[in-house]
């Protein structure tokens, strides 16, 4: 069955996102064609510079697996040097002839080819008409972008990532043993390992919903960063206190939606007052979440 056609970096799945892949799918319908979405296997910038490719806000498998929850179909290549070197016409060539793409639906800031970073929707609707595709423009969706999604959280703007990203971001990992300072300080926490090319929103404290493995869910509070109280240059971790929960989660995979930020890490000057704290912190985390179910 031939198709219509976006092709892109869906990390996130964000407002942005769904907006074109709403126009694809009615595009799509219009035409007796089948809605598909050509993704890719990494960042862009993972093979063009790694060292500017962003942390990702999904895996590529959630990824893909929230584009098909959306009623189009994926194809998600791999990103190599190879595909990196094909112009604009190649790349809508192989479309059109290998891929049977019909109809291509451009996002707003949306360019491919390594001739395309200077081209317009005018250009490649001009290729278009050469190679057999009719290229269509998505609607522009003020402020959402990954770009903008990952600047929030980085600045623990939670509820403003949350509103593009149509959720309340997710980061999750293995929970691991840590020092188990919280546990003599009667606030026992889940150090959660997340994988290394994940996001994690910047340093503070946050209410958060716990997801454990059998999809039970807790109300948390989360700190991120360096525990300045407990001492000088440790490792950021991430971690979290289950409020209602006891048991054992080491080995397992704890999942963490972050609603509010709380505040920001600081340095309290005795065992004592951080033990104050994090009670107050407990109790605002509740209220937070409470107000959201």
């Amino acid at each position: 069955m031939r198709k219509a056609a976006t092709v892109g970096t869906f990390d996130g799945v964000h407002i942005g996102h769904r907006a074109v892949i709403d126009t694809l799918k009615n595009a799509a319908s219009g035409k007796g064609l089948s809605p598909l979405v050509i993704t890719f296997d990494r960042h862009p910038l993972e093979v063009i510079a790694p060292q500017r490719a962003p942390k990702r806000l999904i895996s590529p498998c959630e990824e893909e697996c929230r584009l098909r929850s959306l009623g189009v179909e994926v194809e998600m290549i791999p990103f190599t040097r190879g595909l990196m070197s094909l112009t604009a016409r190649e790349w809508m060539q192989r479309m059109h002839c290998t891929m049977d793409v019909d109809i291509l639906v451009a996002g707003y800031d949306n360019t491919f080819g390594c001739d395309g970073i200077d081209m317009s929707i005018a250009d490649y609707k001009a290729i278009g008409r050469e190679t057999g595709i009719e290229v269509m423009a998505a609607p522009f969706v003020p402020g959402a972008s990954s770009s903008e999604v990952r600047r929030a959280l980085l600045a623990g703007e939670t509820g403003k990532a949350a509103g593009m990203l149509g959720e309340n971001y997710r980061l999750g990992g293995e929970v691991v043993k840590g020092r188990q300072l919280g546990r003599t300080l009667g606030f026992p926490t889940a150090n959660v390992n997340a994988p290394t090319d994940r996001l994690v929103p910047g340093k503070g404290v946050y209410a958060a919903d716990a997801v454990l493995p059998g999809g039970e869910t807790f109300p948390a509070v989360v700190n991120v960063g360096v525990r300045p109280t407990i001492g000088d240059n440790l490792s950021p971790t991430v971690e979290a206190h289950l409020i209602g929960w006891e048991g054992d989660l080491y080995g397992q995979t704890l999942t963490l939606l972050f609603a509010d930020r709380i505040r920001g890490e600081r340095r309290f000057p005795s065992l004592d007052a951080l033990k104050a704290q994090i009670a107050a912190d407990t109790d605002a985390a509740i209220k937070a979440l409470s107000g959201r179910r």
